[in-house]
């Protein structure tokens, strides 16, 4: 499968329906607690421009506008998530304050040097081209410029087998890196590491959720689960290695900054 096969995978996964119903608002672990986290980390201040790439419904945008101040665009691959995005601003009353566009994370529709803070929330991981994607953060961040990821990591090398090929890269695991191997190739865009946090317990609180919320599905709505391609039997392996792999240190949850050489 190429590179483009999988991103329009990965974007029809996450703009269906099933996705929000299993994840919550906010479709990664730590939720928007963390999300605050890294904002603060960020500095952010009103009237700066903030980027959010993968922005997916707009939660995190949506919530930079309003809690920060800042003027907050979006960019997600699937149409759908634009949509739904821009219906959000204008429920929430923040239409010109939080904008979005249906793009490329590894060709960003948007001028040099034109945010002063760029996020992106457990997204470079299902990115078939990190580097190039680093490199569009890097080129769109004014000098100076700061950015933010929280992103899940992996050790690639003791993956089990439940947890590769293409749905485990949908979810985020199969082709997440290490910490240090994100630092690298951030740092290979001309972005250098300021702050690196573990969050890993973040990423055990989301796996206990959807185990959850599959199994209250699994008793009232299992036509969805089966329509969304959900596949019943094999679900509470697939959670459970992924448990014991984060138990490991296998996989866990990370945030990290970092800044535009000047």
């Amino acid at each position: 499968m190429n590179h483009e096969e999988i991103k329009s995978c990965c974007a029809d996964a996450y703009s269906r329906d099933i996705v929000a119903m299993l994840l919550g608002d906010s479709y990664h672990p730590g939720g928007t607690a963390l999300t605050r986290r890294l904002a603060d980390r960020l500095a952010l201040a009103p009237g700066m421009r903030v980027l959010d790439v993968a922005s997916g419904r707009g939660t995190t945008a949506l919530l930079l506008a309003d809690a920060y101040g800042v003027q907050a665009d979006g960019v997600d691959y699937a149409p759908v998530n634009t949509a739904l995005a821009r219906g959000a601003a204008e429920a929430a009353g923040l239409v010109g304050r939080a904008v979005f566009t249906t793009g490329d994370a590894e060709h960003l529709p948007y001028p040099d040097a034109g945010f002063d803070r760029v996020v992106s929330e457990c997204a470079l991981c299902t990115f078939p081209d990190k580097e190039r994607a680093a490199a569009e953060f890097a080129r769109v961040l004014k000098p100076g410029g700061r950015l933010g990821i929280t992103d899940v990591t992996a050790d690639s090398d003791r993956l089990p087998p439940g947890l590769r090929g293409l749905r485990a890269r949908i979810a985020c695991v199969a082709d997440a890196r290490s910490l240090d191997e994100y630092t690298r190739i951030l740092a290979a865009a001309g972005l250098r590491s300021a702050v690196t946090e573990r969050h890993d317990q973040a990423m055990l609180r989301m796996i206990d959720q959807i185990q959850a919320r599959l199994g209250l599905l699994r008793m009232t709505a299992p036509d969805r689960l089966a329509d969304a391609g959900v596949d019943l039997a094999a679900a509470p392996a697939v959670l459970d290695a992924a448990r014991a792999a984060v138990t490991d240190g296998v996989l866990g949850y990370a945030l990290l900054t970092a800044v535009k050489s000047p």
